[in-house]
């Protein structure tokens, strides 16, 4: 990982394409209903917050370990969001 900077953006990134992919999903299937995507909507915003709250956590000894444990949750919690969206009927 290079650095915090990085780290954010790639949080912003990942969260922010699942999240336009439910609104390219609600578009498409707009006379379907859509509380299950706005619950991954809702599910993808409240991961957004968790991982930058602990990216800005200043009181960590071992930031490497870290950040990398931040960056594995990004990865698992943004699979999860995805197969969600691959679920949605």
């Amino acid at each position: 990982m290079a650095n915090k900077r990085d780290l954010k953006k790639d949080i912003n990134y990942v969260l922010g394409d699942i999240i336009e992919a439910v609104y390219i999903w609600e578009l498409a299937n707009a006379e379907k209903p859509t509380k299950q995507s706005e619950a991954i909507i809702d599910e993808a915003i409240a991961t957004f917050d968790e991982l930058i709250t602990r990216v800005n956590d200043r009181s960590v000894e071992d930031k490497k370990a870290h950040f990398k444990a931040i960056n594995n949750d990004l990865e698992s919690k943004g699979i999860s969001l995805i197969d969600k969206i691959n679920k949605l009927k």
